[in-house]
């Protein structure tokens, strides 16, 4: 039998920002598969921009998505907003019609959001991440039907366990609300039983799964002629604290102590970029580190084709969905403990992300054993096999079924 979802989301390809519109796209692709239709609420601060993006939609019948006028951010922080709608007003280039401050815009854009949905049939409501919490939750009090929040990453994660309290309060709130929650992680499901109150009975974990990209290590270590590059240990992430960008940079200053050959790039842009590129300088990094700035989807993927080992350090990484990337790839990874990931890559190297010496000594043991590499490579295809975005809606359909008591 055919379910109908009123989901609020917040990036969906081609126009998105990070993990969390990889993720949505995966999920609703998959969930198509599995007799859902799928109703797709999405913010955006010009909708006629978007006329002619539903040519990416599997099935027309399927898949509908609803523009709503709004400057909403998913990594938005309360400060950030304010920076950007000050940046608008000062352009002259927009009429009045954004909220002053972040609590008036997600209120506008709840508002607008019900009133373009009244018409939806629904079975129930699936909402993404915080901003839409309040959104889904009157949705789900108009229409009568249940509601799920899907958890990708919360204040603490952001913030290094600092949160914004008006930010907590919202999260808190709209988990409270939610009939039952998706978390992507065990990782993630332990900070809401821990730090928000919440019950584990309602919480259903989840893991992110991976789209199927074409394999580009073998043409990349052709195009070298034969030359055996430098090797190169990669960092892609947004430059922010919770990325865990500064332990890169103090892993690659040990291991440039015994390995002066090895090459770092770190592709991603965000607010800490100045400060890291001062930080390479001081500790003398500069002719070993590369800041290649934000990337398309296909130059990541060459990236990580690229590369002779991937680095995720992240301070607190609900899932992490690079790290899947790049064993796609065939890249060795090293993963922070504080992750997602961690739960699943079963072949990868795991360390606090705190201990940047134990982190250094794991890429060098990769770019030193050769055996290691063709076997973690070996091993890769039987765990992505595992991780796929049907697989993955395929348990958010049964939750689907519970929630709705089919």
């Amino acid at each position: 039998m055919s379910v109908h979802s009123l989901m609020f989301g917040w990036e969906y390809p081609p126009i998105h920002l990070g993990g969390l519109g990889v993720a949505c796209q995966g999920l609703v692709n998959g969930l198509l598969r599995h007799n859902v239709k799928v109703t797709l609420v999405l913010p955006h601060p010009n909708p006629s921009s978007q006329e002619g993006l539903d040519i990416l939609t599997p099935t027309e019948d399927e898949l509908k998505r609803i523009i709503v006028r709004s400057q909403l951010h998913p990594y938005d922080s309360v400060q950030k907003y304010e920076e950007r709608i000050q940046l608008i007003s000062k352009s002259g280039k927009t009429e009045k019609i954004y909220g002053d401050d972040l609590g008036q815009e997600i209120e506008n854009f709840t508002a607008m959001s019900v009133e373009l949905t009244k018409d939806v049939q629904p079975d129930l409501v699936h909402c993404h991440d915080w901003m839409t919490y309040e959104a889904g939750a009157r949705s789900a009090a108009y229409h009568n039907k249940p509601l799920v929040a899907h958890i990708h990453a919360t204040e603490l994660d952001r913030t290094h366990f600092q949160p914004d309290e008006w930010i907590y309060k919202k999260e808190q709130r709209g988990f409270n609300k939610a009939d039952q929650i998706v978390a992507v992680s065990n990782y993630t499901k332990s900070i809401l039983v821990k730090h928000y109150g919440i019950s584990s009975d309602k919480i259903q974990v989840v893991h992110n799964g991976n789209a199927k990209v074409q394999m580009q290590r073998e043409s990349i270590i052709k195009s070298v002629h034969g030359q055996k590059p430098a090797p190169m240990v990669l960092f892609l992430g947004r430059m922010t604290v919770q990325k865990g960008p500064v332990q890169f940079l103090n892993m690659a200053a040990e291991i440039h102590k015994s390995r002066p050959d090895v090459q770092f790039v770190l592709a991603g842009d965000g607010n800490m970029l100045g400060e890291l590129i001062h930080r390479a300088h001081d500790l003398n990094l500069q002719e070993n580190i590369i800041f290649a700035g934000k990337v398309s989807n296909s130059e990541a993927q060459k990236l990580f084709a690229k590369a002779d080992c991937f680095v995720m350090p992240s301070v607190s990484e609900p899932f992490g969905l690079v790290a899947l990337e790049a064993l796609a790839q065939g890249t060795p990874v090293v993963l922070s403990k504080q992750s997602g990931a961690s739960e699943v890559v079963h072949n990868a190297f795991k360390v606090d992300f705190w201990d940047t010496s134990k982190m250094a000594d794991c890429v060098l043991t990769i770019l030193r054993e050769d055996a290691l590499v063709r076997q973690i490579r070996s091993e890769a295809p039987n765990i992505l096999q595992k991780l796929t975005w049907e697989n993955q809606a395929r348990e958010i359909r049964s939750l689907y079924n519970k929630v709705i008591n089919f």
